[in-house]
């Protein structure tokens, strides 16, 4: 489903992985079963790869981990929240089917571009 780029969020991996990570991360809030989250897979693999090295990118399935969905107050998916470096709070959030220009716009604002 998601791209080599792309890692997998989960509650029990979510402090090790984003809020101790040394660079700033994407997380995609998505469930399988969510059309407008399908959609927007191909985008958070393309951002994967274009910030590969500056930005951690990762998905993180609500129904799996609703735990970490509940911390973030995520209703709506898909839901792309951008954290910076060891942030345990996000700097941007998107919430609906978003553009590859808006997603990009808001790495570069958090990695400082």
């Amino acid at each position: 489903m998601a791209g080599q780029q792309v890692l997998e969020f989960t509650d029990s991996n979510w402090a090790q992985e984003v809020e101790k990570s040394d660079v700033p991360v994407l997380v995609d809030f998505w469930a399988p079963w969510c059309g407008p989250c399908r959609a927007l897979g191909p985008t958070i693999d393309k951002l994967a790869e274009q910030f590969a090295g500056k930005l951690k990118v990762g998905k993180l399935n609500i129904d799996d981990s609703p735990e970490t969905a509940t911390k973030f107050g995520v209703m709506s998916i898909p839901r792309v929240l951008i954290f910076g470096k060891g942030a345990d709070r996000p700097q941007k959030s998107h919430v609906g089917l978003t553009s590859e220009r808006d997603l990009v716009a808001s790495i570069n604002s958090v990695l400082g571009a």
